[in-house]
């Protein structure tokens, strides 16, 4: 281990006090993403990101901040350095709203230390992470390391509705080679993740009177004046949701990335609405008569794909699986399903990072010291921000602190998974960016 390893450890062990005073400050903000619980009392990612701001400004770092959407700014901070020994820490501000407080032991905006943990929303999903990466950039100021490479800390909203906030960061900041995002690991290091996209299937079929539904389903004579049968979509809808369990069976069978769990690539019928007459929004105008056979059907996708795929693939594999399946239908083969890919501009990118590139192995080597064992090298089972940096050719990679509770009751980070972590990334920091 360097000289300048240790004095950045030594720098974290000497103000423990910091890192954790700060995770505390900023689980204490209430910063529940509105668009799951619309309250000005805990929409407040503002005041987050203009607490974290302070800290950055007196370390030195250049800060911008800008609102994505209104009262919810992104933050940026950044160091000069070379482009090519540059790095990107990334955290999001953004929390799941609390639920049933009665479930909770304590205040879940209080910031409280009990049994060696942090509790409170936000605190290991991922208020600690975000704290973990200034206190990592202080040690390496701290420990009077000045860096080559151009170091820059980002702080994004709106991560837990699908990472609008950080695709907003990548279209707009100068991005660098390689990223760390802090979510929570448990001390593993996941360099890989599967990509992910909404899609929307619309199902077309002929809307008639329930009371001739005999007309559509038992053999009739054509005869002068037969009225013409209707065609019900939500029984369309029952079939194509067998044959798409089927084709997300066949596609995972043989679809396998080492780092990952096998058949990770699900394709879940998350809201299904049928009825009569399309809507200006897209779904079902009416949805509360069941005299009608109904004509429209929409399926919501929640669409995973490997960190190895490649979306215009994946897209392009679904499209044929639903022609083909519309094909083998005298109905639909005239009416074809509709595809609407990106839904509500939801669009993951995969992260396949390699496990031996510099940052992982930097990362890897330096939890393996700390935590006295080797992490597990593993993907991530969800999505992160992580994969819009990957999505714009920045090398990430996760790693992040120990915790429980995460979108339930009662969370919190353990407080020495902290302090490792913070140690882990200012090490990652200076082996990334070099020293002058």
């Amino acid at each position: 281990m360097s000289d300048k390893i240790s004095a950045v450890w030594k720098a974290v062990e000497e103000d423990r006090d910091y890192v954790v005073g700060l995770t505390r400050d900023i689980v204490r903000i209430p910063s529940v993403n509105p668009k799951f619980q619309a309250d000005a009392a805990i929409n407040r990612e503002a005041e987050v990101q203009a607490r974290i701001a302070e800290e950055l400004d007196a370390l030195g770092f250049r800060t911008d901040r800008w609102d994505v959407f209104p009262d919810r700014p992104n933050l940026t901070g950044e160091w000069d350095g070379s482009d090519e020994k540059s790095l990107i820490l990334c955290g999001h501000v953004d929390v799941v709203p609390v639920g049933d407080r009665s479930k909770w032991h304590c205040d879940p905006f209080g910031g409280d230390i009990e049994n060696g943990r942090i509790w409170g929303r936000g605190a290991i999903d991922m208020k600690a992470g975000v704290a973990a990466c200034v206190a990592a950039a202080r040690a390496v100021r701290h420990a009077g390391i000045k860096l080559d490479g151009r170091l820059a800390i980002h702080t994004v909203v709106d991560e837990e509705a699908g990472g609008f906030g950080a695709m907003d960061l990548v279209k707009r900041s100068r991005l660098a080679r390689n990223a760390i995002v802090p979510e929570p690991t448990w001390g593993n290091i996941v360099p890989a993740e599967g990509g992910l996209t909404w899609v929307r299937v619309t199902i077309f079929g002929k809307q008639a009177h329930a009371g001739w539904r005999f007309n559509s389903i038992w053999p009739q004579p054509h005869v002068e004046g037969r009225l013409a049968p209707g065609v019900n979509a939500i029984e369309l809808a029952n079939r194509f949701l067998g044959a798409l369990r089927d084709f997300e069976t066949s596609r995972c069978r043989d679809n396998w990335h080492p780092l990952v769990p096998a058949g990770l690539a699900t394709i879940n019928p998350g809201v299904i609405r049928g009825g009569a007459g399309m809507g200006p929004d897209g779904t079902p105008a009416i949805m509360t008569n069941a005299a009608i056979i109904p004509d429209i059907v929409t399926i919501d996708l929640d669409y995973k794909f490997m960190p190895h795929e490649n979306f215009e693939d994946v897209k392009a594999e679904f499209e044929s699986f639903v022609h083909h399946f519309a094909a083998a239908d005298a109905w639909m083969r005239d009416h074809p399903p509709s595809i609407e890919w990106d839904l509500f501009g939801l669009n993951s990118p995969p992260m396949n990072t390699p496990v031996d590139a510099p940052i992982v192995q930097s990362l890897t080597r330096h939890a393996t010291a700390i935590q006295a064992k080797a992490p597990v090298i593993k993907g991530f089972e969800a999505v992160t921000d992580a994969a819009h940096y990957a999505g714009a050719g920045v090398v990430p990679v996760i790693y992040g602190p120990s915790g429980d509770g995460f979108h339930g009751d009662n969370e919190c980070v353990e407080i020495e998974s902290l302090i490792e972590t913070t140690k882990v990334i200012a090490a990652a920091i200076v082996d990334n960016c070099g020293t002058i």
